[in-house]
C-alpha cells in the first residue's frame, strides 16, 4: 500500500520532467519540473463553482475517476495478462465517468470534449486490445510495444492527437471534458490524469528490456520515455480530429503486425 502511495504522489512529477525537456529543447525557461504540485495545491485551496445545471453525476464524476486510475495501479506490476486488461478496464470505466461529468452542465464546450473523447477511446482501446493480446504472445514484442506506446500518446491526451497546452476551447479533447470544474474536483480529475499516464509508461517501460527492471533501471526507462514523449511533441503538430483514425491504424497495423510475426 505504501508504494502505491508513492507512485500516486510520484506521478506529477513525469510531467513536469516532460515539460521541462520541451522547454529545454524550445530554449525557453519555462516553469520547474514540480510545478504540477504547485497546481495540485493551489487547485485545493480554491473554492469549488458548481453549475446550477449539474446533477449528483457531476459531482461524483471526480471521486470515480481518481478511484479507477488509483485502482490500476494495484495490479502493477502485472503478474499475467488479465492484470492488462483489467487495468485498460478501470481506465476507460474512468474516461467514462469522466465524459459524463463533462456531458452532466449542459456546457457547449463539455459536451463537444466528451464526444471527441469517446470517439477516439474507440479507436485506441481495440487497438491496446490487439497490442495486448500481442503482448500475451510474445512480451518483448517490439511492434506490440511500438504500437502500445502510440496507444499511451492518444490516452494521455499528447500530441500528435491532444495538445494539453491549448487555450483555445475549441480545439480542446480532454481537458474540454472538465473545463466546468474547480477546486478539489478539478485536482481529483488532474491526479488521475497523472496516474493514467505513469500507469501506461510503466507497462511500456516494464516491456522494454523486462529482465532490467530494477529501481534504477526502471527510473531510466521512465526517463527515456519522458524524452521520447518531449521529443515527439516538440517534433510534430496536433492532428485534425478525423485525422487521428489514420494515427490510431497504424497503431494497429503494429500490433497486428506483432501477432502475425510471432505466430509465423
Amino acid at each position: 500500500m505504501i508504494e502505491i502511495i508513492i507512485l500516486a504522489f510520484a506521478s506529477p512529477l513525469l510531467s513536469g520532467i516532460i515539460t521541462k525537456i520541451k522547454n529545454n529543447l524550445r530554449f525557453r525557461k519555462g516553469p520547474g519540473i514540480f510545478q504540477p504540485y504547485f497546481n495540485l495545491i493551489k487547485f485545493f485551496s480554491k473554492e469549488e463553482v458548481v453549475s446550477e445545471h449539474a446533477s449528483w453525476i457531476f459531482r461524483i464524476a471526480p471521486p470515480v475517476v481518481f478511484a479507477a486510475a488509483f485502482s490500476a495501479l494495484f495490479l502493477l506490476p502485472f503478474g499475467f495478462t488479465g492484470d492488462l486488461i483489467a487495468i485498460l478496464f478501470l481506465l476507460s470505466l474512468g474516461r467514462f465517468f469522466l465524459a459524463l461529468g463533462g456531458l452532466d452542465p449542459a456546457s457547449a464546450f463539455g459536451g463537444m470534449g466528451s464526444s471527441r473523447e469517446m470517439f477516439i477511446s474507440s479507436l485506441t482501446e481495440p487497438v491496446a486490445m490487439l497490442a495486448v493480446f500481442a503482448i500475451y504472445l510474445d512480451a518483448s514484442n517490439i511492434m506490440a510495444v511500438a504500437a502500445l506506446f502510440l496507444v499511451a500518446l492518444a490516452e494521455t491526451s499528447r500530441i500528435p492527437v491532444d495538445n494539453q497546452e491549448t487555450h483555445l476551447e475549441l480545439t480542446m479533447v480532454h481537458e474540454a471534458m472538465f473545463l466546468e470544474y474547480s477546486g478539489r474536483s478539478l485536482s481529483l480529475i488532474e491526479i488521475a490524469a497523472y496516474i493514467k499516464q505513469l500507469i501506461f509508461f510503466l507497462i511500456i517501460a516494464l516491456l522494454i528490456f523486462p529482465g532490467f527492471n530494477g529501481f534504477l533501471f526502471l527510473a531510466a526507462k521512465l526517463l527515456f520515455l519522458c524524452v521520447l514523449v518531449a521529443v515527439t511533441e516538440v517534433s510534430l503538430a496536433k492532428m485534425r480530429l478525423f485525422r487521428v483514425t489514420d494515427f490510431v491504424s497504424f497503431a494497429g497495423l503494429l500490433a497486428v503486425a506483432g501477432i502475425i510475426w510471432k505466430i509465423l
